[in-house]
């Protein structure tokens, strides 16, 4: 099995890289509560990140507070990704967790995500790390397909919409799918930027 020992790690290519976001291939759609699959995949096509509920993995079930699974191209389990809410004060926050490959124990915990704002049109999250790494934010609006993640002032990642050339202006490629460019800031393994983009866009009706 892959290790997310590395989640921190930067990938050294030294450029930036695009991924394109879509909800699976209708024959792998997953009618749940927990919602959709979402693929991760390069300019060829070929998968490199799939995020989805746990069900589709089978048993044994992870327990109930995990709601998405992060696998590389090989299937292999690197991130579980926990929601959960909690109260401060008569305010109830959505949290996330990410957890190492398949566990749910404490001492395995890499990120937590905290979020801080919602409105109709602007979401706003905190992300924690442990060992004290820099603190990361993640601000955008869920309905332009627009997530920006932030260390510091620099940008580290951002989704946008996908544009193709017509015969008079541009035309607006089906909002069901949507580009990730990870940015060479030295900082963040891609693995890692997934997960928080699969928790910015949890819950939302992505493909209208």
């Amino acid at each position: 099995m892959a290790s997310c020992e590395g989640c921190y790690q930067p990938d050294s290519d030294g450029i930036p890289i695009d991924l394109f976001v879509s909800k699976k291939n209708p024959r792998h759609r997953i009618i749940t509560s927990s919602g959709f699959s979402l693929r991760f995949t390069d300019s060829s096509a070929n998968l490199v990140f799939s995020v989805d509920p746990p069900s589709i993995r089978g048993s044994p079930a992870p327990p109930t507070f995990i709601k998405r699974l992060l696998t590389d191209a090989s299937g292999n389990l690197l991130i579980s990704i926990a929601h959960k809410q909690h109260h401060k004060g008569c305010v109830q926050k959505a949290m996330w967790q990410g957890f190492r490959e398949d566990s749910s124990e404490e001492k395995d915990v890499i990120f937590r995500v905290e979020r801080t704002i919602k409105t109709l049109t602007r979401l706003e999250f905190q992300v924690f790390l442990p060992n004290n790494k820099s603190d990361l934010k993640m601000r955008g609006s869920p309905f332009y397909r627009s997530c920006t993640i932030y260390n510091g002032d620099s940008v580290l990642a951002q989704t946008s919409l996908m544009y193709k050339l017509g015969l008079q202006k541009k035309l607006l490629v089906p909002r069901n799918r949507f580009r990730l460019t990870i940015f060479p800031d030295g900082y963040a393994h891609r693995a890692l930027i997934v997960a928080l983009t699969a928790i910015f866009f949890h819950g939302r009706k992505l493909w209208i």
